[in-house]
C-alpha cells in the first residue's frame, strides 16, 4: 500500500514503513539479510581466534587438556546442547509460521526459544558455580589440588573465555528474542513483512551452532 501523496510505503496489513531507499519489502529483506550473514562471518572470526588459541594449547600440553576437561559436567553440557538444538528447532518455526501469518503460533514459538535460553543460562550457572567453589579458575586465580599441572588454569581460561563470551551471545540473542516477541503480539509482522524475525533467526542458529562446537572441543576431547 502506497500514500502517494506522502510517498511513504508501508507494508500491506502492518505498521512498517519501507526505507525510501528500498524499492519494496522484498528488497530490504534482501539487503537485511545480506548485512545479517556479513555480521555472522565476523562472529565466525571472533570465535575463530578462540579455536585457534584452543588448538594450539592443546598440542602443546595434550595431558594437562585431558585431565583437566574430566572436571567439566558432560551431563550438564549434553543437557545445554539438547536445549539449544530444541531451540533451533523452534525459532525456525516461529520464522515459518511467521512468514505464513500465523502470529499466534509465531509468538508461541519464540516464547519456547526464549525459555530454552534461559534454561540454558541457568544450567550454566550451576556449572559455573561449582568450578568457583572448586578453585577451577582462569589462570593465577586457579587453586584446584587434583591436577598437578602448572598449566591447568589455561585450560581454564579457555573455558571461560569460549563459554563466557558464547553466554553473552546467548543473553544477546535473548533481547533480540523478546523484542521479536513483543512486535510479533503487537501484529507487526505478516507474509508480506516479517525481516526481524528471519535476522533474529539467523543469529540464533549461529549462537546454537556455537555451542555445538564447543560442546565436544571442551567436554568431550578436552
Amino acid at each position: 500500500m502506497t500514500d502517494h501523496n506522502a510517498q511513504v510505503h508501508v507494508v500491506e496489513g502492518t505498521n512498517h514503513v519501507i526505507p525510501h531507499h528500498y524499492e519494496n519489502a522484498f528488497h530490504e529483506f534482501d539487503a537485511s539479510k545480506f548485512g545479517m550473514w556479513l555480521f555472522l562471518v565476523t562472529e565466525i572470526l571472533l570465535f575463530g581466534g578462540l579455536f585457534v588459541a584452543y588448538t594450539i594449547f592443546r598440542g602443546l600440553y595434550p595431558e594437562m587438556f585431558h585431565l583437566a576437561h574430566e572436571e567439566l559436567n558432560k551431563g550438564l553440557g549434553a543437557l545445554n546442547t539438547v536445549v539449544l538444538l530444541f531451540s533451533s528447532l523452534t525459532m525456525a518455526l516461529a520464522v515459518g509460521y511467521a512468514q505464513r501469518t500465523e502470529r499466534a503460533k509465531s509468538f508461541n514459538m519464540l516464547v519456547i526459544t526464549f525459555l530454552c535460553a534461559v534454561t540454558f543460562l541457568v544450567v550454566k550457572f550451576f556449572e559455573y558455580r561449582h568450578k568457583f567453589h572448586e578453585g577451577l579458575l582462569p589462570a593465577k586465580f586457579y587453586t584446584f589440588e587434583g591436577i598437578k599441572h602448572d598449566k591447568a588454569g589455561l585450560f581454564y581460561s579457555l573455558y571461560f573465555m569460549m563459554t563466557g563470551l558464547h553466554g553473552i551471545h546467548v543473553l544477546l540473542g535473548m533481547g533480540c528474542i523478546g523484542w521479536v516477541m513483543w512486535r510479533t503480539k503487537r501484529g507487526d509482522f505478516n507474509k508480506n513483512y516479517f525481516t526481524p524475525v528471519e535476522l533474529t533467526g539467523l543469529y540464533w542458529h549461529l549462537v546454537d551452532l556455537i555451542w555445538i562446537f564447543l560442546f565436544p572441543l571442551l567436554y568431550l576431547i578436552g
